[in-house]
């Protein structure tokens, strides 16, 4: 059984991983952090346990504790387990759902629309695009709560929690800044348009509508992340090495 200290540990160390702060393959060092959350090394390696079980850390004999890395495959393929997933919880919403389910499934929705139309052509969105995100995160939650299946969706939590710390912060876009403009109005159209799609199909109880267009959405974010994945690489490789060294050969 975890104690209070583990707890403090595990939300410590977890909320750090989250944000970017532990990015990817950072070293997490149980005297370091001990001396950091002021607590014993115990339950922060209770703690680093926990993280392990949940995805987020990965814990090697000998060589400590890492936030987990992936490669492009292993990305994909968490991805594809989360979309058929999440997939699977829609068609149960429209199944399982309840009023109190439509009317919250609704409420999210309406907000989503409102901040959708506040954002569209404005020059700095990024308050609104932060609170569009969250807003998005909230109709999901919805209706893999109308799903009512405990274990689906604590695995789908457990792979988005996994998404976001391997697709990281948002990636620089180095188009202008019209064209970003352009770019982010139409994508924020498109998701809103999934989400209404969504909705409705749950509203009216067809299960395989809602299979169908859930899987849609869902794997045009798998489709956006792992390009922006891609491009960061592409980024790193020719911001880390010279003209010169990427032409050397072995």
């Amino acid at each position: 059984m975890r104690g209070v200290n583990s707890d403090v540990a595990y939300d410590y160390i977890r909320k750090r991983i989250l944000s970017g702060e532990f990015p990817p393959g950072y070293a997490l060092m149980t005297e370091a952090l001990s001396a950091r959350i002021k607590i014993s090394r115990t339950p922060v390696r209770d703690a680093l346990r926990q993280l392990e079980a949940d995805g987020l850390v990965v814990i090697r004999p000998h060589a400590g504790a890492r936030v987990k890395t992936m490669d492009l495959r292993e990305f994909r393929e968490l991805c594809e387990l989360r979309l058929a997933l999440e997939s699977h919880a829609a068609a149960l919403a429209a199944r399982n759902r309840t009023l109190a389910d439509l009317e919250e499934i609704g409420f999210t929705l309406k907000y989503l629309r409102d901040l959708t139309n506040q954002v569209r052509g404005l020059e700095d969105g990024e308050a609104l695009m932060a609170q569009l995100r969250s807003e998005d995160i909230r109709f999901h939650l919805a209706v893999i709560g109308a799903a009512k299946n405990d274990l689906i969706k604590r695995e789908i939590l457990r792979l988005h929690l996994i998404n976001r710390v391997m697709s990281g912060a948002d990636r620089e876009d180095r188009a202008a800044p019209e064209v970003r403009r352009a770019d982010r109005d139409a994508h924020c159209a498109e998701v809103l348009d999934m989400h209404e799609r969504i909705f409705q199909a749950i509203e009216r109880g067809d299960a395989e509508a809602a299979r169908t267009v859930m899987g849609f959405h869902i794997q045009d974010i798998v489709d956006r992340t792992i390009q922006g994945m891609t491009r960061a690489s592409h980024h790193y490789l020719a911001a880390r090495f010279t003209e010169e060294e990427l032409s050397y050969k072995i």
